[in-house]
């Protein structure tokens, strides 16, 4: 294992271990939220259980079906607006938990999918679901629904174009991967 890889791990781990640390720490001077939170973590931990493993058999699938040239034509650096929308409808037709997406936006990463529609697939994930919208339809009327829903398609987009320039400027060179 070459060391900038190893480095990379044990940054991960350290990390994780942070978390810990703050999250222990928080317990002991809460211990009155003790229940609350073993009762949240353990929850999160068997939904986890349930749907990790599905979508990982269904990312292994598609990472064989979908050929890496599909992936770069229509979200590639060259597939452009029609990109940017395909990503919205890609990232708001299933519904999940974010958590489920980043195994997807890992694999296009891999794909060579455009940095600036995985953050857009990734924002419409956790912003644009269709039952969401179905719901904001029928309570809060469809001027609202069509406003909150192109004024988060704008952002979105100018969100992954941003965090795109801003990625490419920190490499200094266009043609450098990111990931």
């Amino acid at each position: 294992m070459d060391e900038e890889k190893r480095a990379k791990i044990l940054r991960s781990w350290g990390y994780f271990g942070l978390i810990v640390a703050v999250g222990v720490g928080l317990l002991v001077l809460y211990p009155g939220h003790r229940e609350a939170v073993f009762a949240s973590t353990q929850s999160y931990l068997v939904e986890m259980a349930l749907i990790l493993p599905a979508v990982m058999v269904l990312l292994g699938l598609f990472n064989e079906w979908v050929p890496d040239d599909v992936i770069v034509r229509y979200l590639g650096e060259q597939s452009g607006v029609s990109g940017l929308g395909l990503a919205i409808v890609l990232g708001s037709t299933p519904t999940g938990p974010l958590y489920v997406a980043l195994p997807i936006a890992a694999d296009l990463i891999e794909k060579n999918a455009r940095i600036a529609n995985i953050v857009v697939f990734l924002t419409a994930w956790a912003c644009l679901k269709l039952p969401q919208e179905l719901v904001e339809l029928q309570f809060l009327g469809w001027k609202f629904m069509s406003l909150r829903l192109v004024l988060t398609s704008i952002v979105a987009v100018g969100m992954g174009l941003l965090i795109e320039a801003i990625l490419r400027a920190e490499l200094n060179d266009p043609g450098d991967e990111p990931f």
